[in-house]
């Protein structure tokens, strides 16, 4: 599967990730900034280019101009990803800041959640919208919550000290967070909805 990493402009990570791991590194316009600082070069800048100073960017560096104000600078982001034939993105910078952003970045996720694997990582913990079906390895003694995104009928769960069987989730009225993995192998299905899964980094 062809990976890459995506810079937001939120609040700029404290842990680099291994970048060696990605095929191509692309940031959106005012997460350059904060890469500049890390000295991290970009293969590609996208954005509407409203916080940049072209001349301060190496000529090696590729920059799509996105101007389209219809769409966030994250969704055009994950537009031209998507057009170039990628299939996994690690966002990094999406959340943090301002919190309004942060929601519209998950709900940006929700609508490319068939067409791109996505994972968001921060420097607390990393979370993704689950499949139908998902296997979790490894967690064993880790805090995971479950997000209903606004709603998951019929979850169930194995290798969870709270289990779920056959019970929904939905965000105004109960919801699974800090739940804990008592198994190094877990398990969580749902039949219907959108489900959001956080597993804490320590």
């Amino acid at each position: 599967m062809r990976r890459i990493a995506l810079f937001l402009n939120g609040l700029a990570p404290k842990r680099i990730p291994e970048l060696n791991q990605f095929e191509k590194i692309y940031c959106t316009d005012g997460a350059y900034n904060y890469l500049r600082k890390l000295k991290i070069q970009p293969d590609v800048i996208s954005g509407d280019l409203d916080s940049l100073d072209r001349s301060q960017i190496p000529a090696s560096i590729e920059i799509v101009e996105t101007a389209d104000q219809d769409f966030t600078d994250f969704e055009k982001a994950l537009q031209l990803i998507e057009q170039r034939g990628y299939q996994e993105v690690y966002v990094y910078g999406s959340s943090g800041m301002e919190h309004d952003h942060f929601l519209g970045n998950l709900s940006t996720a929700l609508k490319f959640k068939k067409c791109l694997t996505l994972v968001f990582f921060d420097d607390y913990s990393y979370y993704f919208f689950t499949d139908k079906q998902t296997i979790l390895e490894g967690y064993q003694g880790r805090t995971i919550s479950l997000y209903p995104f606004p709603t998951a009928e019929n979850i169930v769960t194995k290798g969870l000290r709270y289990s779920l069987n056959n019970e929904s989730l939905d965000l105004t009225s109960r919801i699974g967070i800090r739940n804990q993995a008592v198994e190094e192998q877990v398990e969580i299905s749902y039949e219907k909805g959108d489900l959001l899964v956080f597993i804490l980094d320590r």
